[in-house]
């Protein structure tokens, strides 16, 4: 088969042939239609992103979308033509979607929504489980609650606009003032970071007492901040970008709380599989009733030209997710 490889980091993926992988125990053998491409994919290529473990040379890619081929010894639930979706591969020692075929584990796959495309289906993956993770497993957000969304119109953060609202919950995302009408569209209150400080939001839209739960996707200052505008006593902080040195002083005077999110520790250890499976078939349920739908950048890319996608995807001029298209 066709697959993008990477030999060392921080040079060009070579498109190149090597084996078909087949089905092993657990295993489903999908074809892939498409692939989305994040920030942490381009990390990965440049070396950039050691939590990621990867093992060299390897196929990079973690979203995928395709087709069911054939299942593996004590697979249920699939079987060959279901289209399916998942954040399957591209650290550690799992091959990755930039390729014509990847051998997943089931666990980490759901059938994808009737009402997406698979370069949208594609361009879900690793944004609503970084979401769900934050919001729902983390924060257990829910009707009446008030919610912060840094960085509303990023990958992550459109999808957490949407998640936190289909759980009830009144919505508040910061962004840059170009960011702001999708904001407003997506359906929350949009913020401009740039012209208006933490304290002035929190009073605005809290009466000062704080959000209940500040969803930050952008980290370093960001982060501190959150600390800041978080409830009194009940709130809760989620960050998937926690890493750095920061104070939780403004936190802990709060007596508020903080969770981390790192949406790739069940693929690098094996433990939780399960649950990315099951965030994946809830996402597919939200899609179907209208609730969720993937920002796509219209711009095509195919296995030939995915330099150009990472180059996109770098400069941060996306509309949207990248996606590859691989069997399209």
């Amino acid at each position: 088969m066709r697959a993008l490889v990477l030999q060392q980091y921080d040079t060009p993926l070579e498109l190149t042939e090597i084996d078909t992988p087949a089905a092993g125990p657990g295993q489903v053998l999908v074809r892939t239609a498409a692939s989305g491409l994040n920030p942490l994919d381009v990390k990965i290529r440049t070396g950039n992103a050691a939590h990621a473990r990867l093992v060299l040379p390897a196929v990079l890619g973690l979203d995928l979308a395709g087709v069911v081929e054939a299942v593996g010894d004590g697979v249920g639930g699939f079987s060959p033509g279901d289209e399916v979706y998942g954040l399957t591969g591209g650290v550690g020692d799992l091959q990755g979607s930039l390729a014509e075929y990847a051998a997943v584990d089931a666990r980490l796959l759901a059938r994808t929504p009737d009402t997406l495309t698979p370069r949208e289906a594609a361009a879900l993956p690793l944004v609503v489980i970084t979401a769900w993770e934050g919001l729902v497993d983390r924060a257990d957000v829910g009707a009446g609650d008030k919610v912060l969304v840094h960085g509303g119109a990023g990958g992550v953060g459109h999808v957490a606009i949407q998640l936190a609202r289909a759980r009830g919950a009144e919505v508040f995302a910061t962004g840059s003032p170009a960011s702001l009408a999708t904001i407003e569209e997506l359906g929350a209150t949009p913020i401009d970071y740039t012209s208006t400080e933490v304290e002035e939001y929190t009073a605005a839209h809290t009466g000062g007492e704080g959000f209940d739960v500040v969803f930050d996707t952008v980290g370093g200052a960001t982060l501190d901040a959150s600390f800041s505008a978080v409830r009194v006593h009940t709130g809760h902080v989620v960050s998937a970008l926690g890493w750095g040195t920061h104070s939780i002083a403004p936190l802990s005077f709060r007596g508020a709380t903080y969770s981390g999110v790192f949406a790739l520790l069940p693929m690098l250890t094996g433990k939780g599989r399960e649950h990315h499976g099951e965030i994946m078939a809830a996402a597919t349920e939200l899609a179907d009733k209208g609730a969720l739908k993937p920002m796509v950048d219209p711009r095509h890319f195919t296995l030939e030209t995915v330099a150009a996608a990472h180059d996109l995807v770098e400069t941060g001029d996306a509309k949207g997710k990248v996606v590859v298209d691989v069997g399209i």
